[in-house]
């Protein structure tokens, strides 16, 4: 009998420890609406005017406006543009366009080819110069990418005799 009683007071206990559930909703959103946009950056002045084509600061003179200038159509540079373009037609044949490229590397002149054609073209043309001992490290930069290129168009490349 005595279990009996001791779990009708255990019982009794527990009844008064659980815990009471109110239902407060507050409501956040609706009071932050009342208050009124966020202020932010409160005390920030702002130096430059966002109004105009372009933002100045306030109160500076503007910067005066350069005076046009034309430019000159008969320099030197503007006259000549353009003259050997039609060489190879107006011209005689002895003469080749690629020969009249004057500020193009020796090299490069009438080059057509891929880039290892054009790195080997670059090596034989510097290796007979200074430029190995002038410049040793991009000297050995030429020769490591001619080395990548010639691995990697001799396993890469297909010769066309592949069956895949």
């Amino acid at each position: 009998m005595s279990w009996l009683i001791t779990t009708i007071n255990c019982l009794k206990q527990t009844k008064n420890l659980t815990p009471q559930k109110t239902t407060i909703r507050f409501r956040y959103h609706a009071e932050k609406i009342a208050r009124g946009p966020l202020i932010r950056r409160h005390g920030y002045e702002d130096h430059i005017q966002q109004s105009g084509l372009m933002p100045r600061v306030k109160g500076a003179k503007k910067l005066p406006m350069p005076t046009y200038r034309p430019k000159d159509a008969w320099c030197e540079k503007r006259a000549l543009f353009g003259q050997n373009d039609y060489i190879d037609i107006l011209g005689n044949e002895k003469l080749h366009p690629t020969r009249i490229l004057y500020n193009v590397p020796s090299w490069l002149r009438g080059v057509s080819g891929n880039e290892f054609q054009v790195a080997i073209k670059k090596r034989y043309a510097l290796g007979q110069t200074k430029y190995p001992l002038a410049r040793p490290t991009k000297w050995n930069e030429l020769n490591k990418r001619i080395r990548y290129l010639y691995r990697f168009m001799n396993r890469k490349t297909p010769t066309g005799y592949s069956k895949q």
